[in-house]
């Protein structure tokens, strides 16, 4: 527990040495410092990087169950996300007149592609996804313009994680294998099944 502790006080050290060698804490005109930027356009990234490397892993994994769960998880989150910014008619937290600040459509995004790789693949892989999909929480919350407050952002990952239970299932490898092999005059036809 010492040694956590004592690595963590020396991150975050180095990381407040290094941003100031960089002037990640430097300020403009209207006040926002630099690592604001950094962290809203990381959060933008990731909301579509997310779902993008979930539906990747289906498809290397040659995983076409897992393909139409996503498609159809994902489909389901954007459509409740944006039927609710319609109907709640939220006001934006910075002051701007634009009424769709509940929920958190980035949120819901990444937290839908998160919560996937968690569902469908396990947590060995799901509990980076998340801490991904917390970076794109916190950058709604705390970039130059704060566009969402903490209940946008709640609501965002509900919905995400909540479409996604409802239809992804746990991936069960295939249990079956066939394969061929020939050379010299011999064929070889095997049949595996694994329990």
């Amino acid at each position: 527990m010492k040694y956590l502790v004592k690595s963590i006080v020396l991150l975050l050290f180095l990381f407040s040495q290094a941003g100031k060698a960089q002037g990640l804490f430097t300020t403009d005109a209207n006040g926002h410092e630099r690592w604001e930027f950094i962290l809203e356009g990381s959060g933008d990234v990731l909301q579509i990087a997310l779902p993008a490397g979930a539906g990747m892993i289906t498809l290397i994994k040659g995983d076409y169950d897992g393909t139409k769960q996503l498609a159809y998880s994902y489909a389901t989150t954007l459509a409740i996300t944006y039927s609710l910014k319609a109907i709640v008619g939220k006001r934006r937290p910075e002051g701007r007149e634009q009424y769709d600040s509940f929920p958190s459509g980035h949120t819901a995004s990444a937290f839908s592609g998160a919560s996937f790789i968690q569902r469908r693949y396990g947590w060995k892989y799901g509990w980076v996804a998340y801490v991904l999909a917390g970076v794109v929480g916190v950058s709604r919350m705390e970039g130059p313009d704060g566009y969402h407050d903490f209940w946008d952002v709640l609501a965002g990952a509900t919905v995400g994680i909540g479409s996604t239970y409802i239809f992804t299932s746990e991936y069960v490898p295939p249990h079956f294998n066939i394969s061929f092999a020939s050379g010299n005059g011999n064929y070889l036809l095997s049949f595996n099944y694994r329990f």
